[in-house]
């Protein structure tokens, strides 16, 4: 079962490897081969592919095929969700939403 808070949690678990930053940091110049990040992390397939696969599922970065080879590239949605998301989580309710009346 998926909740809600799991579908969140992915969002920061993306965010809280230094690995994974560093990927983001990449691909913040524009789509990337995963060969391309294996040369510029120097880190086996095995781990791009670890990572990689935590930064789809969390929705801040999309994948496309391209032959045996996976490209990646940011979501054009995704930063600002996980931002809102941020937003949401530390901020204050209003007395207007706690009431259950």
């Amino acid at each position: 079962m998926d909740t809600v808070h799991q579908r969140h949690a992915k969002v920061f678990k993306a965010l809280c490897d230094p690995n994974r930053l560093a990927i983001l940091s990449l691909l913040r110049g524009g789509e990337k081969c995963a060969c391309v990040l294996m040369d510029q992390l120097d880190m086996a397939q095995s781990a791009v592919s670890y990572h990689m696969k935590i930064l789809c599922e969390s929705g801040i970065v999309e994948s496309r095929q391209e032959g045996k080879w996976t490209h990646y590239s940011l979501s054009s949605t995704g930063g600002q969700s996980a931002a809102e998301l941020l937003l949401s989580l530390t901020t204050p309710s209003t007395e207007q939403d706690r009431c259950c009346g």
